[in-house]
């Protein structure tokens, strides 16, 4: 072990890869975003029990928080959670069937992906024109 870590230092290489010598790439954006996906979910769940718990318990604090999320910043992270919710559902599939062996082919993987975040989109902006347009914001 004395011999590589003096051979790395002779080189100035890292003992170990991480992500400054590697260079972005699809499946790994994807697998970060999962990651980053799945800790909002968690948040929001908390915010939509919080909003949930005022709705029958206190009046006061229920006009507040609907207030927050009916804002512009509001409306952003509802946004947000919808896309994380769609993107986490859509990619958790793809594992799936990684879990089943399938679809581990390069351009099965890129073909995969691109269609988790067409599809996450497509039902995140669908999902938003059909309540606004319930809301009669349209």
């Amino acid at each position: 072990m004395e011999y590589m870590t003096q051979k790395n230092e002779v080189f100035s290489r890292p003992l170990s890869p991480h992500l400054t010598i590697y260079r972005p790439q699809l499946t790994s954006m994807l697998s970060i975003l999962h990651r980053i996906t799945g800790a909002a979910l968690a948040v929001g769940t908390v915010v939509l029990m919080g909003w949930l718990w005022a709705a029958a318990y206190n009046p006061e604090c229920f006009t507040g928080i609907h207030t927050f999320l009916t804002g512009i910043i509001g409306r952003l992270l509802l946004i947000g959670w919808t896309f994380a919710f769609y993107f986490h559902f859509c990619n958790g599939i793809r594992h799936l069937f990684w879990d089943m062996g399938k679809g581990f082919e390069i351009h099965v993987a890129y073909r995969s992906g691109w269609l988790v975040i067409a599809a996450s989109l497509f039902f995140t902006i669908s999902t938003w024109i059909g309540a606004l347009s319930k809301a009669g914001a349209f």
